[in-house]
C-alpha cells in the first residue's frame, strides 16, 4: 500500500457536502482516508473571477498506482458535476494527488509532487495537519 495526499477544493454549490461526497467517493474506490484536514475557506488563486474556496487535505492508504489513481479522482470529480470549461475555474469539487510516497513523477496530465503545492496556502496549512 502507498501513502498519498491528495487535496480537496470546491467553490460551487453547497461546497463542504461536495469536499465530503469526495472523501465518501474515494473510500468507496478502495482508498483508505487516514486523516482528514480541517476544512477551511479561502480566496481563489488565478483563473476567473469568482466566489471563495472551501479546501482541505487528506491522507489515505491505496494500492492504485499513480495514473489509475488520478482517473478514479477524476471519475469522482465528474460524477459530482465538475465541468472543466475555464482553466483554474469555478467547480464543484477538485481532487489533486499532491504527494504519492516519495514518487517523483512528470508525465502528460499528472506531475508528482503537485507542482504549485508549496506555494498556495491552501495546501500547505491543511497538509500541515495530516502530516
Amino acid at each position: 500500500m502507498s501513502i498519498v495526499y491528495l487535496g480537496l477544493g470546491s467553490n460551487v454549490g453547497n461546497r463542504e457536502e461536495n469536499i465530503l461526497a469526495a472523501v465518501k467517493g474515494l473510500e468507496a474506490g478502495g482508498i483508505k482516508v487516514i486523516k482528514l484536514s480541517s476544512i477551511i475557506e479561502t480566496d481563489p488563486v488565478g483563473g476567473p473571477v469568482q466566489g471563495l474556496f472551501l479546501n482541505a487535505v487528506l491522507k489515505a492508504e491505496t494500492s492504485l498506482p499513480p495514473l489509475e489513481l488520478l482517473k478514479t479522482c477524476q471519475g469522482i470529480e465528474n460524477a459530482l458535476g465538475r465541468v472543466r470549461v475555464v482553466n483554474n475555474g469555478p467547480r464543484t469539487i477538485d481532487i489533486d494527488i499532491l504527494l504519492y510516497d516519495d514518487l517523483k513523477l512528470n508525465v502528460p496530465g499528472l506531475v508528482i509532487p503537485h507542482p504549485r503545492m508549496y506555494e498556495r496556502e491552501f495546501v500547505t496549512r491543511p497538509l500541515q495537519e495530516v502530516i
